[in-house]
């Protein structure tokens, strides 16, 4: 039958995947649906029970705003396997904005912690945890040890991790560290949205870029949300093939970044 042939066809390549990126269990994925993207990313998709980082620029680093939109789109896909952690220092989460992106309050559970310490605690715990889907986190920075600590958590039960980089208001930015355990690494900027003929606003966009993916290439994109009515697809569609980094990455040359 064609779908078990589809069937064994993607837990091979979450089973190879797996063996490329060093993980102690074969890794299952989530496919957007554009081989544009999935062709990207270890596996044909994004990978499930790892944990992925998302970041962005200029004054989105302290704010935050355009990652979390875009950590709940990819969240949403995930909520129906169970609950949906969101863990962050400061109480500006914007539940109906969260539900208007089809991320239900009813999947989520809110988790404010003191400091960065106690926020990379609550985020492996959570990933840790039984029943749980999906965690977003919002922290400065995590060292090799700390993304080490998180891979192990996620391994536990399963639960896919996005770790959103964060700097409280106003501070001095820390020096990145220079290794990550992170599957995945995106750099996530608004774009604008068309209203397809209508007076007002379109479906949200994100310019995203996948500027490290382990096992698989860079590339760059514009995704519009999907409507929540939309169950079958993925909550992000792509609108526009932006750059296709995989000769840079060939050759391992310094992955070009645009402005």
């Amino acid at each position: 039958m064609p779908g078990s042939r589809q069937a064994r066809l993607t837990a091979l390549k979450g089973q190879v995947a797996a063996l490329e990126a060093g993980t102690r269990t074969p890794t299952s994925v989530l496919p957007f649906g554009d081989p544009r993207v999935d062709d990207c990313l270890p596996g044909g998709g994004l990978p499930l029970g790892r944990w992925h980082e998302l970041a962005s620029a200029g004054m989105e680093i302290e704010t935050g705003a355009v990652a979390a939109g875009f950590a709940a789109m990819l969240a949403r896909s995930m909520a129906g396997q169970g609950a949906v952690i969101w863990v962050m220092r400061r109480d500006d989460l914007y539940a109906p904005g969260l539900a208007g992106l089809g991320l239900s309050a009813s999947r989520l559970i809110q988790v404010k912690t003191p400091d960065e310490v106690q926020t990379l605690m609550a985020l492996e715990d959570a990933l840790g945890s039984a029943g749980v889907a999906a965690v977003i986190g919002e922290v400065e920075d995590v060292d090799l040890t700390a993304g080490r600590r998180l891979q192990l958590a996620c391994e536990r039960h399963g639960a896919t991790g996005l770790v959103i980089r964060r700097r409280p208001w106003g501070g001095t930015g820390r020096k990145p560290d220079t290794g990550s355990a992170a599957a995945t690494r995106w750099r996530v900027s608004a774009a604008p949205s068309d209203p397809v003929g209508e007076p007002g606003l379109g479906p949200p966009r994100w310019r995203a870029a996948l500027e490290r993916s382990r096992g698989g290439r860079p590339g760059e994109w514009i995704f519009e949300g999907r409507q929540e009515a939309d169950h079958d697809a993925h909550p992000l569609r792509v609108v526009s093939g932006l750059a296709d980094h995989g000769l840079d990455a060939a050759n391992d040359l310094p992955v070009r970044r645009r402005a």
